[in-house]
């Protein structure tokens, strides 16, 4: 482990000396890409110069205590070192989750897509349920959600909705909600009292930036239609929804939120790019996992990762058994306890893959 982190700082010296190099400084690219590197490392070199600075602390009391010490200096000397092993031991296992291969996907923000699924309008009013959910979590982060498009339903819910959420740090906490999420109540309009089962699925998409997947003009189709609202109805005459095909892929994405055009192909835009990457991710994560035979994390969305059960006040995550009694803070945007439980699941689990 020792050998990797003086490794990881030696290269963050070489960074500091490339960005001090005139060259370097005059080539946007070059700049950019260490810049983002060596931010990237630094939390880890931090670290470790923390622990190599408590080490020679630790080693410099027990070379006082090999001394002729009286014996108050003896017992000051031994609750030092006691003191700096417990500040050694923690820093290590600090140092091994900064070791773990980071997603460099991580700190973008994110564009979420939620759609009704099996069980009609009740599916749809989940649907709008967990959008809710999400856009109070983004609330509570001081990150900033903003529709792409939504096609609402009569009663208050979504067949779908499309969202961009604005974050440092969105992706790596929202990319475990990708996948079908259960919801077992009784719907308004039942009068028997039973319990019926529905299903949403969430999507969960990092905002791609244009140096990272080039997209030719010449590769997409843009079609402009009148946008319009619950139940096809025309909310405006003029032709400002646009509908853009990537035709390699066959990747479709429309947008019809802004009044403006232009507003809404830049917004169809960031989804097209957004959703070719992730097509492009599954399939060297595909091709990954025939080699590597692995069945961890396949992230596919026809899993059911969640249920939440509104008799019981029950919110379930199946992937790691957690079952919390919390279902109505956790609607109001308070899903945090169960994300940071993933996060840990997740660490642990990368961390074993790492020591083997």
């Amino acid at each position: 482990m020792f050998d990797r982190l003086q490794a990881v700082e030696d290269r963050y010296d070489k960074l500091n000396e490339l960005l001090s190099d005139p060259d370097v400084a005059g080539d946007p690219k070059k700049l950019r890409d260490y810049s983002k590197e060596q931010s990237t490392i630094q939390e880890t070199v931090e670290a470790y110069r923390e622990y190599k600075e408590v080490k020679a602390q630790y080693t410099d009391a027990k070379v006082m205590l090999d001394d002729k010490l009286d014996a108050d200096m003896r017992e000051m000397v031994k609750e030092e070192m006691n003191e700096l092993e417990g500040q050694l031991t923690a820093l290590e296992a600090r140092l091994k989750i900064l070791l773990i291969p980071k997603d460099p996907n991580d700190d973008k923000n994110v564009i979420m897509e939620i759609r009704g699924a099996a069980g009609g309008d009740e599916a749809a009013l989940f649907a709008g349920d967990l959008y809710r959910m999400y856009a109070r979590f983004a609330e509570a982060n001081n990150w900033k959600t903003d529709v792409i498009e939504a096609h609402a339903t009569g009663l208050g819910g979504y067949k779908e909705i499309i969202f961009m959420i604005n974050g440092r740090g969105a992706y790596s906490k929202l990319k475990y909600e990708n996948g079908a999420h259960r919801v077992q109540r009784v719907p308004e309009t039942e009068s028997g009292g039973r319990i019926h089962t529905s299903t949403a699925t969430v999507a969960v998409l990092p905002e791609t930036e244009e140096i990272e997947i080039e997209i030719h003009d010449k590769d997409i189709r843009v079609d402009t239609f009148a946008s319009s609202g619950p139940g096809g109805q025309s909310v405006n005459t003029t032709m400002s929804a646009v509908r853009l095909t990537h035709i390699p892929t066959g990747t479709v994405v429309s947008c019809q939120d802004e009044k403006s055009q232009i507003k809404n192909k830049e917004k169809a835009m960031k989804v097209l790019r957004a959703r070719v990457y992730d097509k492009f991710q599954k399939e060297a994560q595909a091709e990954y996992d025939a080699v590597r035979k692995s069945a961890v994390g396949t992230g596919d969305r026809s899993e059911r990762i969640r249920t939440y059960n509104f008799p019981q006040n029950r919110v379930t995550d199946h992937r790691i058994g957690l079952t919390i009694q919390k279902l109505d803070q956790i609607l109001e945007g308070k899903v945090g306890e169960v994300i940071d439980a993933l996060i840990v699941e997740d660490q642990s689990s990368r961390l074993e893959n790492l020591e083997d």
